[in-house]
């Protein structure tokens, strides 16, 4: 039994190594390699006690990397809530990024679609859509398509 715990652990650590994961994540790449859930629920503990697992660690990091993408809050708030963080948690985690999220919507639809304002009603829903897929609100698009006074 021993053997395999040490199996188990090396095999989340390994995991975390590379980088890193929610809890519901981790549980599932292990359920994945055959593991029990009794087993898997003792590594889970112990690697939340060592700090080596956390969801709020977690959240931090991927709403920054989505920052970079960039991804509009309710978007990343939708992929957080897949990857298995709460709703508080997300929310918070998006409010401490502090990110500007009228300038992303601008620079993402300056990226895709270039610098100059469409007075072309299709485009204009075509670039409103793509924004609004990419999780960008009904004023931050008004404000990324909109001639800037």
């Amino acid at each position: 039994m021993k053997e395999h715990q040490t199996s188990i652990f090396d095999q989340a650590l390994s995991l975390l190594s590379h980088r890193e994961h929610s809890k519901k994540e981790l549980v599932t790449k292990l359920k994945t390699r055959g593991h029990e859930e009794e087993e898997i629920s003792a590594i889970i503990e112990r690697l939340e006690e060592m700090n080596y697992l956390n969801d709020e660690r977690f959240a931090e990091i991927f709403v920054r990397s989505r920052l970079s993408k960039p991804l509009g809050a309710s978007r990343i708030q939708q992929e957080l809530i897949q990857k298995g963080i709460n709703s508080e948690l997300a929310k918070t985690a998006i409010t401490d990024a502090n990110a500007d999220w009228f300038e992303l919507a601008k620079q993402l639809k300056e990226r895709r679609f270039g610098e100059e304002i469409s007075t072309d009603f299709k485009e204009k829903a075509k670039q409103s859509r793509y924004l609004q897929y990419r999780g960008f609100d009904f004023e931050q698009i008004k404000y990324a398509i909109s001639p800037q006074d």
